[in-house]
């Protein structure tokens, strides 16, 4: 049967989000034939529609619906409103990411049995390993045609790589290289080369990076099995008698509700969506949200350990032009405790338009060491810091029902303090950092607070056992047989590593158990 598909129809997957976890899932169960209603709260743009502009293009994708904050975070103090910089639109935050994909080491499968006991930490092991997720990433580094796998070169380093190189091997560092990127090196895939625009977090104007939106969306759509429903915001997930889930209810473009039926539900809204939609949907027969009998949805929230280094030199950089992140470090990813800290980082170039470098450089700072910083802009290189952060159960997202949207519903509120490893954690590479733009000769070192995150996990994680977790090993929710989970909501631990291929790769396998068992009718 061809899309559209009528509400009624309840032999339908229903997906909520189509970023990496839900675009892909949609377009893969789409290809096995399988039945697709994807929900998107957000319009469709594609890469004619971007625009290289910071706070336009801030304007035209991000999530702006009302969120609130709370914690010792530095976002909660600068932008309280805006704990995280993700994307309300069909491809999610994959128009807006970076492009950088890396799997996990095989010890961050296992960070409990790894790192031992953590004072704070409510570490778990996932229940799943890198040798089983080994075929996904193959098939996920095929999808977005990662550089530096397969037979694809990495691409070229700009200026701010150079600088990043040299200061990394002046200091004996030897894992240093142009990343690996879903960003195409050589044309492939309908896909043309990149052109280093730079601009990268603005969405692509030529398509070169890898984005749902003009990859697993419309493949999926060509197959007849998907239709997705833009500027569909889903408000609560129902059930039947027998606690299995039968639907979701979502308002359209006009504010007008729909219940769409559903044979299986997946959720795949992001960090803060997600939680927040299963909180939402609470009932008498799950009165503290759905898949919420151990009270853990919405805990453990990790945005991984941020920060920022610039380095300001006495000749023009012009770190802005060419791919934002292809460029990174890896030898400090390693877990290694003699640092005084349990897990590793990575340090990758980065670059920022004048306006959120005004923004983000020093969140209320003014006079003339901030307004001099400014006047280097032209002979400054960045790097940005992505560490482990530790699972806390007390960094949660919970619903503040003081604080509704346009819907009247209750929004997210995102708690978040950092634990002292993490701590640790950003003093070392703040050092490390400074000491690899000193050795190449910096007039001026910038460590710079943490930005609004774009790398949200946990808050709905995988676990062994129904009472530590949301979801089983299938991303299933361990409460009701046919829910799933997923995006990087299901994240046990964080890992050092950019999350996009692994949610990917994760969705690759999702997808597959999904048919499996509806093809077994077990589903």
């Amino acid at each position: 049967m061809a899309a559209p598909f009528d509400l009624k129809d309840d032999g339908v997957v229903v997906i909520i989000g189509t970023g990496a976890g839900g675009g892909v899932l949609a377009n893969e169960l789409a290809q096995k034939g399988i039945s697709v209603v994807a929900l998107e709260a957000g319009g469709r743009y594609l890469p004619e529609d971007y625009v290289n502009d910071e706070w336009e293009s801030f304007g035209q994708l991000a999530w702006l619906d009302p969120r609130s904050t709370s914690g010792d975070w530095r976002v909660a103090k600068d932008f309280s409103g805006l704990p995280a910089w993700i994307v309300k639109a069909v491809g999610g935050t994959t128009t807006h990411w970076a492009g950088a994909s890396l799997r996990f080491q095989p010890h961050e499968w296992k960070a409990k049995t790894t790192y031992g006991e953590v004072a704070g930490a409510s570490l778990l092991d996932w229940p799943i390993d890198a040798e089983e997720m080994a075929p996904y990433y193959d098939k996920a580094e095929e999808k977005l045609r990662v550089t530096r796998t397969g037979d694809r070169p990495g691409l070229p380093g700009n200026n701010n790589y150079k600088v990043f190189e040299a200061g990394a091997k002046a200091l004996g560092y030897e894992k240093v290289h142009s990343g690996n990127m879903a960003i195409n090196s050589v044309d492939g895939d309908e896909r043309p080369a990149c052109q280093q625009l730079g601009f990268c977090f603005q969405g692509c104007k030529f398509g070169a990076k890898w984005s749902s939106a003009y990859t697993d969306i419309p493949r999926g759509e060509a197959t007849g099995n998907l239709e997705v429903r833009e500027r569909a915001h889903a408000l609560r997930i129902e059930h039947g008698p027998d606690g299995r889930v039968n639907g979701v209810v979502y308002a359209d473009a006009d504010g007008n509700e729909h219940k769409q039926m559903a044979r299986v539900v997946c959720v795949a809204g992001n960090s803060y969506e997600s939680p927040r939609l299963l909180l939402n949907s609470a009932s008498s027969m799950y009165p503290d949200g759905l898949a919420n009998s151990s009270g853990q949805v919405g805990r453990n929230y990790m945005r991984h350990l941020t920060g920022s280094v610039y380095g300001i030199f006495d000749k023009p950089v012009k770190m802005w032009r060419g791919t934002t992140m292809a460029g990174i470090m890896q030898d400090e990813a390693r877990h290694d405790p003699s640092r005084g800290f349990v897990g590793g980082y990575e340090l990758e170039t980065l670059s920022l338009g004048l306006p959120f470098m005004a923004a983000f450089l020093d969140p209320g700072s003014w006079g003339r060491e901030f307004t001099t910083a400014l006047d280097h802009y032209e002979n400054m290189a960045g790097m940005w810091i992505v560490g482990e952060d530790m699972p806390q159960e007390s960094n949660r997202v919970t619903l503040n029902t003081d604080l509704t949207d346009q819907f009247g519903m209750p929004v997210a509120n995102v708690h978040y303090s950092d634990h002292e490893n993490d701590r640790a954690m950003r003093a070392h590479a703040y050092d490390r950092g400074q000491a690899m733009y000193d050795a190449v000769g910096a007039t001026r070192t910038l460590p710079t607070p943490p930005y609004p995150s774009t790398h949200n996990l946990g808050t709905n994680r995988m676990s062994q056992n129904a009472s530590d977790g949301v979801v089983n090993r299938n991303g299933r929710a361990h409460d009701v047989e046919n829910l799933f989970v997923s995006d990087g909501s299901q994240f046990t631990t964080g890992a050092a590593e950019n999350p996009t291929l692994t949610i990917v790769a994760l969705a690759i396998r999702q997808a597959d158990h999904i048919a499996q068992e509806m093809n077994a009718g077990t589903l």
